[in-house]
């Protein structure tokens, strides 16, 4: 009984996520979710079983075109005292094409600098005391997402079912909506719109999940009910050893549209916000060690020609030695200024001349 107490609380955190965008909000339903089952059986605590638990989001496109991802890799606890906690591996993005992937992580979530999301509880194990007796229950509970730096405190409706006595399932009563605006997530949605060649995203998303929690150091009596193929954990870009020759192209094209590398006003120096992005392009080119890749700066059209394109030259360099100074071989590097000779948008606005002030990183294969 005192277990169900506590799962209710976790459950409460849950439904509060719907005002969030597609993925942050997926993100941070997953997390209360998780805490809401732990809640149940504060006694002797509850950890979130991610083969069982699944989290989808749905966002629509050009106004017609929907399309369903999850975010596939989760942990949560709670504990005795009904203090819950659940992560979200924000590069477990799962979009079933490995494109698409990169650009969610990368471009929308920005992964480099915020890879996971996090939901905290409370848990009162009062709020449950009939679980036991129910067996189903539908709340709203509070709980506190931190996802792309952005700190909110949040409440969702949910039901939660005691499979077993001990095993509890927390779902969403309903697709909950999720607003990108909330997390400071709406620059990022035009980045996705820029890079896939499409108008329109819908800057909220209807995030729908199933959370199963096993009471710590208890065998289920009754086994889970399967669950859908490629439901689980993913193998995600930390564990793989080497990219293939199309996954390597993806992430560098996705990379170079982050403008997550900075500098100083007319300058060349790097500033420290770059660290993040260079980190991500190092990580990368070691799982590509068959390519070669090209740094290329570029410029808007502010300036002499010939200025712009000694100062676009001298920013490559400087992401070159900075890439080189991580370990990456100075054989699998070349630089190139092309100034303001290639500009992707007119040099008409403030935002479209940003674009342009650019580093890109084109791969091709290393010539013995």
């Amino acid at each position: 009984m005192r277990r169900v107490v506590g799962f209710v609380q976790i459950v409460r955190s849950v439904a509060s996520m719907a005002r969030r965008d597609a993925a942050t909000a997926a993100l941070a339903m997953l997390a209360l979710l998780a805490i809401s089952g732990a809640a149940a059986a504060a006694p002797t605590g509850w950890t979130l079983d991610p083969t069982s638990s699944t989290l989808s989001y749905q966002s629509v496109k050009k106004n017609t075109i929907v399309e369903t991802n999850k975010i596939r890799n989760i942990a949560g606890t709670l504990t005795p005292d009904g203090d819950a906690k659940i992560t979200f591996d924000l590069n477990s993005v799962d979009t079933s094409i490995d494109l698409r992937n990169v650009r969610m992580r990368f471009l929308f979530f920005e992964t480099f600098q915020y890879p996971t999301a996090e939901v905290t509880a409370k848990v009162d194990p009062t709020a449950f005391a009939d679980l036991a007796a129910k067996r189903r229950m539908t709340t709203k509970l509070p709980f506190h997402l931190s996802l792309h730096g952005v700190d909110k405190d949040l409440s969702a409706d949910v039901i939660v079912t005691m499979i077993t006595d001990t095993q509890v399932s927390v779902a969403s009563a309903a697709p909950v909506a999720v607003n990108a605006a909330d997390f400071g997530l709406l620059p990022n949605i035009e980045k996705l719109q820029q890079a896939a060649n499409v108008s329109s995203i819908v800057p909220t998303a209807s995030v729908s999940f199933d959370f199963v929690f096993n009471a710590d150091g208890m065998t289920p009596a009754t086994p889970p009910q399967p669950v859908a193929a490629n439901v689980g954990p993913v193998e995600t870009d930390a564990l793989k050893s080497n990219f293939s020759d199309e996954e390597c192209m993806n992430r560098f094209d996705v990379l170079s549209r982050t403008q997550a590398i900075y500098f100083r006003t007319a300058s060349a120096k790097l500033d420290a916000r770059s660290k993040p992005l260079l980190d991500e392009v190092v990580s990368v080119m070691g799982k590509c060690p068959s390519l070669k890749v090209e740094v290329a700066g570029h410029t808007d059209s502010d300036g002499p020609p010939a200025a712009n394109e000694l100062l676009s030259q001298r920013r490559a360099q400087a992401v070159a030695d900075a890439l080189a100074a991580a370990g990456v071989p100075i054989a699998q590097l070349t630089v190139a200024g092309y100034g303001e000779m290639n500009p992707i948008t007119p040099n008409d606005t403030p935002k479209n001349k940003a674009l342009n002030r650019r580093i890109q990183f084109s791969a091709t294969h290393m010539v013995n």
